[in-house]
């Protein structure tokens, strides 16, 4: 069984989230999602969500593509997760490319994929404030 994981804040999740999601478990049998907790958001990223760490959790557990979904608490657990979930296949979108390179040195293959360009939740945030 191949087995990949991905993370993510999936706050106002859409359509964009999903097509990642979609193509992530594309690349194997197994899924696992990493969501932002929101102390994790708050502390290191210094980002608000508009929903809770278990709404957020919830939605992304009834996507069909995805098989496990598990908080993210801090940067450093990447290494941690991909051993203990015994990943195959490690997947960001590629606004991120190369910054987790250094999981292959882990046994695993790097994938970036490219973003639905015209949808974000940062932009979605900005459209409703405009429109407000």
């Amino acid at each position: 069984m191949k087995r990949v994981i991905t993370y993510g804040t999936f706050d106002l999740l859409h359509y964009g989230h999903i097509n990642l999601l979609k193509r992530a478990k594309a690349l194997g049998d197994y899924l696992v999602v990493v969501i932002s907790s929101d102390e994790f958001n708050w502390n290191e990223k210094q980002k608000k969500c508009y929903f809770s760490y278990e709404q957020r959790k919830a939605l992304v557990e009834s996507v069909r593509y995805v098989d496990l979904v598990i908080p993210e608490k801090n940067w450093e657990q990447k290494k941690e997760d991909v051993h203990e979930y015994h990943i195959d296949t490690f997947v960001m979108g590629d606004d991120w490319k190369g910054k987790f390179d250094f999981l292959k040195d882990e046994g695993v293959d790097v994938v970036y994929l490219p973003r639905t360009p015209e949808i974000s939740t940062t932009r979605i945030k900005k459209d409703l404030n405009a429109k407000g």
